[in-house]
This record gives C-alpha cells, structure tokens and sequence, in this order.
C-alpha cells in the first residue's frame, strides 16, 4: 500500500512538472499570439486631454499555454502611452500568461503636451517578445494644440465663479467661470476649449471668426450678459463649430457634453450665422425684456443638433430666424415661451430624438410661466405673445404631435402659420374644439400642409435635406422666399421654391 501511495505522487509529480513547462513554454518562431488589430487608433486628442480608454485583446489560438516574458511600450517609460494589462497598470510587463485557446485584454490611454512632441502625429507600439519572435501592435494619436481658458483658482484653492441669480431665500447662485475683458475675438488658428462658463461682461462683445472652433468641456458654456453681444461670423463654407471637447468618434453626436450659450437678459444685437451647435444641455437659451421691434438674437444658416434638453429656448424675448435647422432634442428643438416675438423663415423643426421617451413636441409656443407660492398654490403669469410667425417652415418628428399652442386668457396671443408643413396627427381627437388647432381659420393658417411627407434623407443622424417625394417641394409662399434666396446649403431657390431650410435633392440610390 505504502509502495502504491508513493508511486502515485511521483507520477502526479510527474504530470504537474510537465504541464508547468507547456504554461511556461515562451512563442514559437512562427508567432502564436494574434490581435483583435493591428494598428490602435486613439484618434484625436486635446494637448493634455486625457484619451478615452482603447482596447486591444490578445489571443493565444493554439493549443499550448504562453508565457509571453516580456510586453512593453516601443518608446519604453517615456512614451505617452498608459497600458493595463490583465487589470495590472504599467509600460512593461514580464511573463504575462494566456492560456491555450484563451486570450488576455490591453487597454490604453494617453494624454499628450503638444509642446512636448515633434510631429503632432504621435505613435508608439506595444512589443511582444520572446528570445524566438518579436510581435508589435502600433499606436497612433493625433494630438491637437489648442487656447485653453478656464476660471483661476486662488491660493487657497477657491475656483473663481460668476454669479447667475438669486435663489428664493435671497443667496447667489453661482456657476465656476470667468469673465472675459475687454472686446474679444475667437480666431481660427487653433481651437478654442473652455473649461467653466465663460462670460462676456456688460457693454462688451464676443466675436467669433469664420471657421473657429470652440470646444467646452462638461458643465461648460458660454454667458452673454446685459448689454453684452455674441457675434458668430460663420460663412457658408467656413462654419464656426460649437462642441464638446472629446473628439473621439463615440463623442461624435452624445448629447448632453457641455452646458448652453446662455444670452441672458438685456444682451442685445446677437448674431449667429452659419454655425453648427452640437451635444449640449440646451443649446442655445435667450432671454430678454428688451426691444419689440429689434431682435434680440438673428439666427441664420444655423444648425442645432443633440441637444439633451431643449435646442433653441426663448423666455419672452425677440427672435428672428432664417434657414435655420434644429433636430434631436430631449425635450423640444425650439421653446417659445413666456410670450415675446419670434419670427422664423425657411426654417426646419424636426425632433427624432430615440434616446428615451420624450413628451413634448418639435415646437412649442406659449405666453406663460408658473411657480408656487407658500401655500403649494401654482400661480400663472401672463406675458404678451406679440408675434409668432412661421412661414415656409417644416415642423415635423416622430411624434403624432409637434406643434403644441398652449394659451392663458389675459395677454396678446398672436400667431401666424403660411404655407408650413406641419406633422399634426390627432388620431385621439384630444385637441379637437381647441380654436389655437383649427387649421382652418385662416386668420393665423394659411396654406398650411398638415401631415405631410417631409421625406427628409436621414433623419436620425441630422440628415434633414429633403428628397423627390418631400411634399415640401414647391410649396413655399413666393414673397417670403425672394427675400431669402438661397438654402441653407447656399443653393438658389427655385420658383416656387421648396418649404424648410433645403432645396430638395434626388437622393442616391444605395
């Protein structure tokens, strides 16, 4: 027995010896390992903004357990480039295991100082070597110089804030920001990426260059003041680019990556033209009790898409609008709200958000706000609708309802609806009886398209030029379009030209 027991542990001895040195065989001369890629693309990075976090995964096919000695970045611990390896930080590893038919993942990350490299196209590899083969996986970033502006911190560590209002027991409400100086201009050399909110103060102007690009970081945006101006001066093929600051092509249309343009009360001449605003909270929000007679904010050729809440929101203030296009928002692509004027031309109101339900519609007019009182009572307050006018416009979605007129008796309440496409369809009948919905009164509809195709190219990802079959085509009232002849696109209208912001096209066949 005791014979029996002994040789039973030498060949156990003997098994467990001859599998440790299959796991701890190094690569054969023809390379065992394989790789989900050849070549990591960390795309486009800010100086000094840290990446997104990549991943390679590494594959053993054979059948024989690898002990691979050694993987490690080409440019050794001066790379740029942060590996983890199997959950385990570093730049070089040794006698890293995969098992047979098995596989392990890498994942990489950098940050870059442009200052610090000499071609702004930054490679590097990860090395896999034995004493028998040496493989390689390359790594590639293109880093990007940029201005950065961001609030100053004191020596105590208090970042600097600026003040936005007053809560109901009488306290600031502060956001981390700064104010600008004197008159300002955003040039096009090289982006723009602002941490915090940047303010343009009282009597002052921001002006930004055809071709600018302007990156803002989480919880970020822009704050026009009282009596301060925003002036984008996009061209029609030089557009002035408002967005977050990850460029990685997963960020490319994330809503929600940054704050708002925020025109506060009293700023006054706003100019945006030729601009495409993406992936904000709200993209643009005016408010103003200022002028009637001139706007406050004139939009045009200007795009607004991927908002998380509301694209366009305006709080009883003057808006003017030509070929301008709005598409995905969270809530609604264009709020007027709390009366005011708003005046929009050859314009284009869709909302196909798909991220969550949405309740609201493309568009929504009203003439009011509410709050409550001390006793949970909401009360209403009423302001003068002065003019809500849309013309050559289409307002559609993937709602039944995407234009919702929602009035309180005691104040002005004017609004004009000529030759819209307007996506209206109440199957339920809920809005039937309701005089702001009579389609009919020609008093504030006229040759209206209710329901119509807009047969727009892909609206889902903000494609919202429209086709052949768009019910748009040659629709659009012929007075209001001689003042705005061109497309968004910069194409001559035709006579009678299409309704919306685009001239149809005939769309390829795929």
């Amino acid at each position: 027995m005791r014979y029996n027991l002994t040789f039973l542990i030498v060949i156990l001895l003997i098994v467990f010896s001859s599998c440790r040195k299959d796991f701890t065989s190094t690569l054969s001369s023809g390379g065992e390992l394989t790789f989900s890629k050849d070549t990591v693309y960390l795309d486009t990075v800010f100086t000094n903004i840290g990446t997104s976090t990549y991943n390679l995964k590494v594959y053993n096919k054979s059948g024989n357990d690898i002990s691979i000695p050694t993987i490690a970045l080409g440019r050794g611990e001066n790379s740029f480039y942060r590996l983890n390896v199997d959950g385990i930080p570093g730049k070089s590893f040794e006698n890293v295991e995969i098992l047979a038919k098995d596989s392990i993942f890498i994942f990489i990350e950098t940050t870059i100082d442009y200052n610090n490299v000499v071609n702004p196209i930054y490679i590097d590899s990860i090395v896999f070597n034995s004493t028998q083969i040496e493989q390689n996986v390359k790594l590639v970033t293109l880093v990007e110089d940029a201005n950065f502006l961001f609030p100053s911190k004191s020596s105590d560590g208090i970042i600097e804030t600026i003040k936005t209002g007053i809560d109901d027991d009488g306290s600031d409400i502060t956001v981390q920001g700064f104010y600008l100086g004197d008159n300002t201009t955003f040039t096009n050399n090289k982006p723009t990426v602002i941490y915090g909110y940047c303010a343009v103060p009282e009597d002052k102007t921001l002006t930004i260059e055809a071709g600018a690009r302007i990156h803002f970081h989480a919880n970020s945006g822009l704050i026009v003041d009282k009596n301060a101006t925003l002036t984008i001066e996009g061209e029609l093929d030089n557009q002035v680019i408002l967005e977050g600051d990850r460029l990685e092509p997963y960020f490319t249309d994330v809503p929600g990556q940054w704050g708002t343009i925020w025109l506060r009360a009293g700023s006054k001449n706003n100019n945006i033209e030729n601009a495409i605003i993406k992936n904000a909270s709200i993209g643009v929000i005016i408010d103003s009790i200022g002028s009637v007679t001139e706007p406050a904010l004139t939009l045009k050729n200007t795009q607004i898409y991927n908002s998380s809440n509301y694209g366009l929101l305006g709080r009883q203030t003057n808006i003017y609008g030509e070929n301008v296009v709005i598409n995905n928002s969270g809530l609604i692509s264009l709020a007027c709200t709390i009366g005011g004027n708003y005046n929009f031309t050859h314009s284009t109101f869709a909302n196909y958000w798909s991220s969550s339900l949405r309740e609201y519609p493309s568009v929504l007019i009203n003439n009011y706000y509410s709050y409550y009182n001390e006793n949970g009572t909401e009360i209403y307050v009423v302001s003068d609708l002065n003019q809500a006018n849309f013309t050559n416009c289409i307002i559609d979605g993937n709602s039944n309802i995407e234009l919702l007129i929602d009035k309180i008796e005691g104040s002005q309440f004017n609004y004009d609806f000529k030759n819209n496409l307007i996506r209206f369809n109440d199957y339920n009948n809920n809005y039937e009886g309701i005089a702001e919905y009579n389609f009919e009164d020609t008093t504030h509809f006229l040759n209206n398209i209710i329901n119509g195709e807009a047969d727009f190219k892909n609206s889902s990802e903000n494609e919202l030029i429209i086709g052949e079959n768009s019910e748009a085509n040659g629709n659009a009232l012929e007075t209001a379009s001689n003042l705005i002849p061109l497309d968004i696109l910069g194409v001559t209208r035709t006579i009678p030209a299409d309704i919306g912001a685009y001239q149809h096209i005939t769309f390829e066949e795929e």
